[in-house]
This record gives structure tokens, sequence and C-alpha cells, in this order.
């Protein structure tokens, strides 16, 4: 492990790189995915420039802790091909993370990279740990802190058909009928004729 992790970075030039580190666990795959690629490439610097490879190093840790929504544990499908006729491969996401969670990470990073002469040195500066163990502990390192999301609170479906029967009741006291914000039929009808 220790090989692997310290393997290409005699290729990078480490003078002025920041050494950044993400904490992934309980972060959802595709947001942290973009904040690093973000950091790799240096858009997070006012010095940004897209033929220049300005970004820091990203150490990722525990990446076996990653949150993915919805039902993309079953329905993500990765696909590879050996080369042979008939042999084309596939793993869903489950089966990834049992098997090797860092992938899930680094394709989710490299495929939000652009396709250029640069994603080689930039797929060099990402560093990603299952567990919260790595070998970079003697560099001066800055966690990176993802920034605050405004999420505001769904209500739940039982309260909204609660208010819903309540807007109904008071409109039939009041003696108008209840009428849902879509068109109805007989109202597309009418409109058509006129």
């Amino acid at each position: 492990m220790l090989q692997k992790a310290l393997a290409g970075l005699r290729r990078i030039n480490l003078d002025g790189l920041r050494w950044r580190v993400f904490d992934a666990k309980g972060q959802v795959l595709g947001r942290l995915a973009s904040r690093i690629s973000a950091v790799i490439q240096g858009k997070d610097k006012p010095t940004y420039a897209p033929n220049r490879d300005d970004g820091d190093m990203c150490i990722v840790i525990n990446a076996k802790d990653i949150g993915v929504t919805g039902r993309k544990l079953t329905d993500k499908i990765y696909y590879w091909h050996t080369g042979y006729i008939g042999h084309l491969k596939e793993r869903t996401l489950k089966d990834q993370m049992v098997k090797d969670p860092t992938e899930v990470i680094r394709k989710a990073v490299l495929r939000m990279l652009p396709r250029n002469n640069l994603r080689d040195d930039r797929d060099r500066k990402l560093r990603i740990f299952a567990g919260d163990e790595h070998p970079f502990g003697d560099r001066p390192l800055e966690p990176y802190v993802m920034p605050p999301r405004q999420v505001r609170e769904m209500r739940p479906p039982a309260r909204r058909a609660m208010i819903r029967a309540q807007k109904k009741a008071e409109q039939q006291q009041q003696g108008t009928t209840y009428v849902r914000k879509r068109k109805r039929d007989d109202d597309l009808a009418e409109e058509s004729s006129a």
C-alpha cells in the first residue's frame, strides 16, 4: 500500500503545492468528487488558468464510508471490456465498494476532469485511502471543509395531504369547489374550441 501511495510523486513538482485532506465519511459521492476535481485543477485559486496545472495535492481518507443517494448502490453499473469478443464485464457499485472503494472515487473524479494532456498529471495528485491512515503525516496537511448546503426541510407526505384536506374543507364551507392547480380535460377542451 505504501509503495502504491508514493508512486508517481517524483514526476510532480511539489513546490508551492498545498496538501488538502478530504474526509469522505458520510459525504455524497458526486458532490465530493466535484469539489476534489475543482481543487485538483486549481479552480479554487485566483491564479487559475486552463492551460496550467496549478492544482493542489488531494488526499481522500475513509473512502469505504462514502454515501450515495437513491438506488445507485444496486442500479449504477461499471462496465469494462477485456478485449476478447463477448467479454464485456460489469460490476454494480455495491460490489465495487466491497472489492475496492478507492476506485469508485477515482473514477468519479477522473470523469469530471477535462480530457486533455494535463489529465494524467492531475490524476497523480489524487491519493485515495479506504481507511483513515495514510503515509503523508510528515507533510503540512490542510483539512478541506465542505461548504454547508442549504437544504430546506420537506414536509412529509401525510402533512401535505392534511393541508390539502383542510383547504378543501374550507372551500366547501365557503361554497366554492376545490380545484387542483393542474388543468383538467374539460378546461383544455374549452380552450381548444375557443
